[in-house]
């Protein structure tokens, strides 16, 4: 480490993202401390799809997104809900997202993710191969569809993708050959994508096995902490919690996720996070299933989990607080029940929501603010588990040597 670098780092949000950092800052002989208000995985990081896909990180801000929402916004059993809300910093949101969902912010989106989609499973081989002892299973991903036409929304897609300077390896299949590869697709599906080159993970077991070995490298993490504020103090900056405790650090890292907002105004960081909610839950089915299975018709995505199938699916503008919803369980199951056979849908367990953080513009916010000395690392989206680890090593680079990283040039979270 540059001697004239940071010594010592406070890690706000004990996700998958503020662990990466953390994890990373280590690597540069960096002393941290990660502090969270309820703990490991608590957030965005526990109940996700656990999805590590570059081929499908694809930014939500795509045209024919606004032209679906504006069609199911207020429908409670869409993929896709806003709730009737009085709350102005909501729609505030949703129009500046609007705006957005145009090719040409859509494309910029996709180059500005283009090294983190490069790089984003090498780094996830760099934690497993250093101490964090959670696997990543290679197995294509495959997604399912009940017309050819549907497919091909997909596949043009994909297309785009590779146009914009990413390789991405698929190839388009029959009902039947799907059939033949996943015996959970049903025979209502007759077009399917397969997409090669993809990963998954158990993302709790992860994440916990990331905090696990930032302890055991000599970190500290702290429940029950929650910051109230970040401010600069003599030789750093100083954190304070609800409890009037205080840490003080040379450099302050806030990963807080859908809370992102809490702190970031404070911080100089213009862009607002709001949380997509995403829901979860494990079914029991009759034969093992061999890898991941998408229904992006439905906005549905399943995984191999602990023996049994983990459903994940819609995107809810509520609160990151709100509790769970059950009819947003109901319309996932309804969904996707026509889609997929021999599963057991009343042997339901685990049932979750996680707020993940979205941006206006399907861009992260990952770097330095107008307060010395802290920085940001957040707004995901639906891909913070797949950009986390990268995420955390760009950053980590930018807080240790004061250079910022490629990567990391239109990620700026004071734009």
């Amino acid at each position: 480490m540059d001697i004239a670098g940071p010594r010592t780092a406070v890690v706000i949000g004990a996700g998958v993202v503020g662990l990466s950092t953390a994890w990373f800052l280590q690597e540069h002989g960096v002393e941290v401390t990660v502090v969270d208000r309820r703990g490991v995985a608590a957030g965005a990081s526990w109940g996700n799809a656990g999805y590590l896909s570059p081929g499908l990180a694809i930014p939500l801000n795509e045209p024919g997104v606004l032209r679906y929402g504006l069609r199911s916004l207020l429908d409670p059993g869409a993929p896709l809900h806003v709730p009737a809300t009085p709350d102005p910093g909501l729609w505030s949101f949703l129009l500046r997202f609007a705006a957005n969902c145009t090719w040409r912010s859509w494309g910029r989106a996709v180059r500005a993710n283009l090294a983190f989609n490069e790089e984003c499973l090498e780094a996830f081989d760099y934690l497993t191969s250093n101490g964090v002892e959670a696997p990543t299973i290679e197995a294509p991903i495959t997604a399912a569809f009940e017309t050819e036409r549907q497919a091909a929304a997909l596949l043009h897609e994909l297309k785009r993708i590779n146009e914009s300077g990413m390789r991405i390896e698929y190839a388009a299949l029959t009902g039947d050959e799907l059939r033949s590869r996943v015996p959970q697709i049903s025979t209502q599906v007759r077009a399917g994508v397969r997409l090669d080159g993809q990963r998954y993970v158990d993302p709790g077991r992860f994440t916990h096995a990331l905090a696990e070995s930032v302890t055991a490298r000599g970190g500290t993490i702290r429940s029950g902490f929650e910051v109230t504020e970040i401010r600069p103090a003599l030789n750093g900056i100083l954190v304070r919690s609800t409890g009037d405790e205080t840490i003080k650090a040379d450099v302050v890292v806030v990963a807080t996720g859908a809370w992102l907002n809490r702190l970031g105004k404070e911080l100089g960081v213009r862009v607002p996070v709001r949380a997509g909610r995403g829901y979860s839950f494990t079914v029991p089915t009759d034969k093992p299933v061999p890898g991941p299975i998408y229904l992006p018709a439905v906005r549905v995505a399943c995984t191999p989990y602990q023996g049994k199938l983990r459903v994940a699916g819609t995107m809810e503008f509520r609160g990151p607080d709100d509790p769970l919803v059950q009819r947003r369980i109901d319309a996932i199951i309804k969904s996707a029940r026509p889609l997929l056979t021999g599963v057991d849908w009343n042997g339901i367990t685990d049932m979750w929501v996680g707020p993940r953080p979205v941006s206006p513009d399907g861009r992260p916010l990952v770097g330095a603010t107008r307060v010395p000395g802290v920085f940001v690392a957040g707004g995901h989206g639906m891909w913070g588990l797949t950009h986390g680890p990268v995420t955390g090593r760009a950053l980590a680079e930018q807080i240790v040597t004061g250079k910022q990283p490629a990567a990391l040039w239109d990620f700026d979270p004071t734009r």
